[in-house]
C-alpha cells in the first residue's frame, strides 16, 4: 500500500470525508447514516477524522499533492461551519494543494446557512450540491425529506453570491407515489432553477437493510414500466433543456468542468461519483468510507463508535478490503471506459456475446472486432452493459441476493 501512496501521490489525490449525521431519516435513504439532534457529537468525530488523516499521513514520503475533497454523508451541514474550518484546515496544513483543485461538498437546503458557504469557499470549495429528490409534498412526506422550491432557490442564490461556481441538484426517480405527470413538474421547477449539473439516480427500495423504507409498501412505488417512463420522461426534459446526458444518472451544461471532460475524453468515475480530475490514489475518511489505491480496495467499519474507538487505540479503521488481480485491473478499465467514454476495447470471446445478446438486439450495442461501443439509445442502461463485464458478479449468481436492481 505505502508505495501505491508514493507512486500516484505525484498526480495528485483525492479525499472523500464521510460526515454521516443527519438530525431526521430520509426514509428513502440507503446511505451509512446517524440520526441524531445532539451536536456534541461533533467535535469527537471531527478528532478522529483528523487523528486518521494524521495515520495515513505516515505512508507517503513527501507531503501529499491533494487535488479533489469532496465531503459526504450524511448530511456535511449537519456539523457547525466553526467545526467544518477545523476539519478542513487541519488537513490543509499537511499538504500541498493542487493548482487544479477541486473540493465540493453535499448541502441539505433546510440547514445549509450562509455561513456555511462562506467559510468552505474561503477554505477553497467551488462546487456544492443539494438533495432535492422531489418537489411533491405528498412524495416528500412518504420520504421524510422536506425542503420546498422558495428554500432550494434561496440556497443556489446564497451560493452564487458567495461565489460558487458549480451547483448539483440531486433527484430520484422511483420513490413512493411518483407518477410522470409528478415527476415532470419537478424537473419543470429543477430546470427553472438551472444548475450545472443534476444528477438523476433510481431510487433503491432495499428495506432488509435499511428498515426507514418500510414506512411505505412495495405497492405505493412505481411498477417497473411505470419506473422507466419516469427515467425518460426526466431525460428527455434535460435533453431539451441543454443538459448532455455525460453518464449514468448525469446531466451536465456546457459550461459546466463535468461536460468538458466528457466532451475531451478525460471523464473519471471513482467512489464519489464522476469528476473531470482522475486520480489513482482516493483516501476514504470516516465511518464507513471507502479507499482506493488503484490495485487495491478497502472500507472503514460502519458503526460511528467502532470507528472511534479503534482510532483511539492507534489503529486504522478499515474491516475489509479486496486486492485487484490483473484481470480485475483490465475489467476495471473496460468498465470505466464504457461508463465514462461510452466504448471500450476488450476481447469479445463467446461468453461475453451471449451475456450482450439482449443489448446487441435491442440496438443498446454495437461490437465491432474487439471494441464495444453503446449507442445513443444504450446511453440510459449503462449499468446492465457493464454488468455483462463483471466476472466476480456472475460467478456469484444466482446464490448471491443483489443488491438493488439497475433499472
Amino acid at each position: 500500500m505505502r508505495s501505491s501512496f508514493i507512486k500516484y501521490n505525484k498526480e495528485g489525490i483525492s479525499l472523500y470525508i464521510h460526515l454521516p449525521y443527519c438530525e431526521s431519516l430520509c426514509t428513502y435513504c440507503a446511505c451509512n447514516t446517524r440520526i441524531t439532534v445532539n451536536h456534541k457529537v461533533e467535535e469527537p468525530y471531527i478528532n478522529a477524522l483528523l487523528k486518521e488523516w494524521n495515520m495515513y499521513l505516515s505512508l507517503f514520503s513527501e507531503r501529499p499533492l491533494l487535488k479533489e475533497i469532496h465531503l459526504g454523508g450524511g448530511t456535511p451541514t449537519f456539523f457547525s461551519p466553526e467545526n467544518l474550518k477545523k476539519l478542513i484546515q487541519g488537513i490543509l496544513q499537511t499538504v500541498t494543494v493542487h493548482e487544479g483543485h477541486d473540493f465540493s461538498f453535499e448541502g441539505h437546503p433546510a440547514n445549509t446557512t450562509y455561513e456555511h458557504l462562506a467559510t468552505l469557499y474561503h477554505l477553497g470549495f467551488r462546487r456544492v450540491s443539494f438533495g432535492v429528490q422531489d418537489f411533491d409534498e405528498k412524495i416528500q412526506d412518504a420520504i421524510n425529506r422536506y425542503q420546498s422550491v422558495e428554500q432550494v432557490r434561496k440556497s443556489i442564490d446564497m451560493a452564487r453570491e458567495v461565489g460558487f461556481r458549480s451547483i448539483n441538484l440531486d433527484l430520484v426517480y422511483g420513490l413512493p407515489f411518483q407518477t410522470a405527470e409528478s415527476i415532470a413538474e419537478t424537473i419543470d421547477k429543477v430546470i427553472e432553477l438551472l444548475p450545472e449539473r443534476i444528477a438523476f439516480y433510481s431510487y433503491a427500495h432495499v428495506p432488509w437493510l435499511k428498515p426507514g423504507q418500510r414506512k411505505y409498501s412495495e405497492k405505493d412505488l412505481p411498477a417497473d414500466e411505470v419506473k422507466r417512463k419516469l427515467y425518460e420522461t426526466g431525460r428527455e426534459k434535460f435533453l431539451n433543456a441543454g443538459y448532455t446526458d455525460i453518464g449514468m444518472d448525469h446531466f451536465a451544461l456546457p459550461k459546466d468542468e463535468l461536460f468538458s471532460a466528457y466532451e475531451n475524453g478525460t471523464l473519471h468515475r471513482n467512489f464519489m461519483g464522476y469528476t473531470d480530475r482522475a486520480t489513482k490514489l482516493l483516501i476514504g475518511l470516516g465511518c464507513s468510507a471507502i479507499s482506493d489505491c488503484w490495485d487495491a480496495f478497502g472500507q472503514n467499519v460502519k458503526v460511528v463508535e467502532e470507528y472511534i474507538e479503534l482510532l483511539e487505540q492507534n489503529k486504522l479503521p478499515v474491516f475489509k478490503g479486496h486486492l485487484l488481480t490483473e484481470e480485475d485491473l483490465r475489467i476495471r478499465k473496460v468498465i470505466l471506459d464504457l461508463m465514462c467514454r461510452h466504448k471500450a476495447k476488450t476481447p469479445i470471446s463467446e461468453n461475453l456475446i451471449q451475456k450482450l445478446e439482449e443489448p446487441l438486439k435491442d440496438g443498446l450495442i454495437t461490437v465491432d472486432k474487439e471494441e464495444v461501443n453503446i449507442t445513443e439509445s444504450g446511453r440510459a442502461f449503462a449499468r446492465n452493459i457493464c454488468l455483462a463485464f463483471d466476472e466476480r458478479y456472475w460467478a456469484a449468481q444466482p446464490t448471491k441476493q443483489v443488491f438493488s436492481t439497475t433499472a
